[in-house]
């Protein structure tokens, strides 16, 4: 079987290629794609290191660096959570805050680009599909 002959080559290039375009759209503001997902997904309230973790899918180790450069480049700062001492939940600066604005307005820009490219049954078949391939993923045992 050719590589382009599977479902995840195409996934795989597809999503390079956004996250490319993301990174190239990003830098013009001096972030990188995974900040700016990062700073959509902390929340007012704050948000606990084991969500980012969790959403991001990344050892502690890479996390622990990404959030050191956040607040090294004052986006975010930590706070231990006052329900559970052992958790710390993170929260955005004001300068966190127009960042994160600035990364929903590129998403909500490209996402209005992509869909003004594609039909309404396009979409959705497309979303359906995805949602049926990473249930699928999570599924398989390997024999």
């Amino acid at each position: 079987m050719k590589p382009e002959e599977t479902v995840d080559y195409f996934l795989k290039i597809v999503w390079q290629s956004v996250a490319n375009k993301y990174n190239q759209i990003a830098s013009g503001y001096d972030i990188t794609q995974a900040l700016g997902y990062m700073l959509i997904n902390i929340h007012e309230e704050g948000t606990a290191v084991s969500q980012i973790a969790a959403l991001l899918g990344v050892k502690s180790t890479s996390l622990s660096r990404m959030l050191n450069n956040m607040e090294t480049l004052g986006l975010i700062y930590r706070q231990a959570d006052t329900a559970d001492k052992r958790s710390v939940k993170i929260f955005l600066t004001d300068f966190g805050k127009e960042k994160r604005q600035i990364a929903k307005d590129v998403v909500r820009q490209f996402n209005e680009y992509i869909n003004s490219h594609i039909s309404e049954k396009e979409r959705i078949q497309l979303t359906d599909s995805l949602t049926k391939i990473n249930q699928l993923a999570l599924d398989y045992k390997v024999e």
